[in-house]
């Protein structure tokens, strides 16, 4: 039985559920929608870590092979911005979840971490865009879209 995390069907349904939650993240909300912001938060924290998990093993691989200095250029980019997204969203990730305690409890103290919370996810949009580009064949390819078709008469 084939591995349910390194299923093709999963890793696209990671993805979609990723992609919507984040989407639903960013919009406009007041301390009354604070519930539904946190939830979608959640949802997208955990869709995150599976997508992370299920590319845990070429992560290792890749991180190995950069230290060792054998990466080409192309993988190399996408290493960097793989990276870079870990760090970002990993600390709006934390900062959300610290900010919790301004948003709840009126903790004045934690205001701070809703502020790096939103400077870090919008930051975060400009490496995942990257990311999304860098990774347009494997996309395509979910949906039956080859690089090079050639319609046949």
């Amino acid at each position: 039985m084939k591995d349910i995390m390194k299923s093709r069907t999963t890793k696209i349904v990671v993805d979609i559920c990723m992609t919507v939650f984040l989407v639903l993240s960013f919009i406009r909300w007041e301390d009354s929608n604070f519930i539904f912001h946190a939830f979608v938060g959640i949802a997208c924290t955990v869709f995150f870590t599976l997508h992370v998990c299920i590319h845990w093993k070429w992560l290792k691989a890749i991180t190995k092979s950069c230290i060792n200095g054998k990466l080409n250029k192309a993988l190399r980019w996408k290493y960097v911005v793989d990276i870079i997204l870990l760090v970002i969203w990993g600390a709006a990730i934390v900062s959300g979840f610290l900010a919790v305690g301004y948003f709840s409890f009126g903790v004045e103290g934690m205001a701070t971490f809703s502020r790096i919370h939103g400077v870090t996810s919008r930051v975060g949009l400009v490496p995942l865009a990257i990311h999304i580009i860098q990774h347009i064949p494997q996309i395509t390819s979910y949906f039956g879209f080859k690089k090079g078709y050639k319609k046949t008469a």
